[in-house]
């Protein structure tokens, strides 16, 4: 397992259901608070961060395809509801005085910039937060993937994934069976052989290929991305190697 623990360039996932708080869909004005103000603590530190959000609680695009529509239509609608997550968390942020961007792949230059590699590493390197929104501006990725693509791109230390309802990676689902397994730590190749839905092969494997380190752990509790982004021993590590 990868020691390392003092994380300077960080890309936090945050979904969109996070985002959702009690409701289940559309924003929560107080929990977008919440995740801000952790936000803007880890910042404070001198750390650099970028955000990528999702869109599952306004549309999610697999969910539209499901039910007849076209596929590629269906995760464009996904694409811009990732934006409206991404200025809504914006918004929060520079209500608690932190300086943020918000980088679109897909080009909306009224609302956002558009998504420029040097452009966001600059920004990071200033100090401000990153928002990438709009997902990788194509169809038929996800949230997960866009996070370890634009991982990649900056040249992150970590990917940190909010999850909500889990605080970590379990052999099985804790909600229908009781002795489900917690890890502490697990391999890229243990994630992809036992299926586990921590995020799409597609971004698991772009992680391993450009060893990006992942911490999994729960957002429900505030202060729980502080802790995360700060090092300490939460939520399940997935890496190089295991020590399960």
């Amino acid at each position: 397992m990868d020691t390392k623990t003092n994380y300077q360039r960080i890309v936090l996932k945050v979904s969109g259901e996070a985002l959702a708080g009690e409701a289940g869909h559309g924003i929560d004005a107080r929990v977008a608070e919440s995740i801000a103000k952790d936000i803007a603590e880890v910042a404070h530190t001198g750390k650099e961060i970028a955000v990528v959000v999702g869109g599952g609680n306004i549309w999610r695009g697999i969910s539209g395809s499901a039910n007849g529509m076209d596929r590629a239509s269906a995760d464009y609608m996904g694409m811009l509801a990732t934006v409206i997550n991404g200025l809504a968390l914006q918004e929060a942020l520079e209500q608690v005085g932190i300086s943020t961007r918000v980088q679109t792949a897909i080009e909306m230059r009224q609302v956002a910039e558009p998504y420029i590699r040097r452009r966001a590493i600059r920004h990071l390197e200033k100090k401000r937060i990153v928002i990438f929104a709009g997902g990788t501006g194509n169809p038929f990725f996800s949230t997960d993937t866009t996070a370890a693509l634009r991982a990649a791109e900056i040249e992150a230390d970590v990917i940190m994934m909010a999850k909500r309802f889990t605080d970590g990676v379990y052999d099985s689902d804790p909600k229908t069976n009781p002795n489900a397994k917690k890890f502490t730590s697990l391999s890229y190749f243990e994630v992809i052989q036992r299926k586990l839905e921590v995020m799409d092969n597609t971004a698991i494997t772009l992680c391993m290929n450009n060893n990006i380190p992942i911490v999994v752990f729960n957002i429900d509790t505030p202060g729980n991305i502080v802790k995360a982004c700060m090092g300490e021993q939460i939520g399940t590590f997935i890496g190089g190697e295991s020590h399960v």
